[in-house]
């Protein structure tokens, strides 16, 4: 049997009951707030303030890790609200795989306090690299598993988004783990290097997904085919 382009799933295909997914983009935007408050807490002042420039500057590491990390949660977030425009409703399986996405998130600035004691003492870079990127990898290897089981048979998809555009965004999410991991393999031999690559995927990954805008807008005002 063809299969209806923007048409809601039956209730069955969902596990568990569904649900508006309003409260849960809230409580995941409450989790991105405090992720990204916490990372500026990792930043102390330096002890001498006789050489203040001095002691500021020797603070580069803690710098590059809050920027990296506070534009890659934001990064993160803006792509969780395009995924979660075009779900329609959540159903308990969907819930628990985004608890894991916020789990990881909120262990970021952790991992952001390792990549800057790593790069302060000059010593394990190579490992916090690693370590970092693996903490991002895991968001990645997330939000592809709520996506590819929100958008199976269109399960839990609305009519914003149609199958080419869901396949757009399932490219798009699938390129971000082969991007991270690439940093991670980089970052394993030339750790700063490492961190550019990772770092470099904020700016590409915030741009509009290819075609996706034109369809929800298209969607939203009713003119969609």
């Amino acid at each position: 049997m063809p299969r209806h382009r923007g048409h809601p799933a039956e209730p069955s295909a969902a596990f568990g009951g569904t649900r508006n997914p309003g409260r849960l983009v809230a409580f995941s935007d409450a989790v991105f707030a405090i992720a990204v408050t916490l990372l500026v807490l990792d930043i102390q002042p330096p002890e001498d303030f006789r050489r203040l420039f001095h002691g500021l500057g020797a603070l580069w590491p803690s710098y590059l890790a809050y920027s990296v990390t506070f534009l890659m949660i934001g990064q993160i977030w803006v792509n969780h609200h395009v995924m979660f425009d075009h779900v329609r409703v959540v159903d308990r399986l969907l819930m628990f795989l985004n608890t894991l996405l916020l789990m990881d998130v909120a262990f970021l600035p952790f991992a952001a306090s390792v990549l800057a004691d790593a790069f302060h003492s000059g010593d394990g870079e190579r490992g916090a690299v690693v370590f970092y990127g693996a903490t991002i990898e895991l968001a990645a290897i997330l939000f592809n598993i709520i996506w590819e089981y929100a958008r199976h048979d269109r399960r839990l998809l609305g009519s914003t988004i149609d199958d080419t555009g869901a396949r757009f965004v399932a490219r798009r999410f699938r390129i971000a783990m082969i991007w991270i991991a690439a940093g991670i393999v980089v970052g394993a031999f030339l750790p700063l290097l490492g961190v550019a690559v990772i770092a470099a995927f904020i700016p590409a990954y915030w741009l509009p997904i290819r075609g996706e805008l034109g369809r929800r807008d298209a969607a939203e005002g009713g003119s969609a085919p």
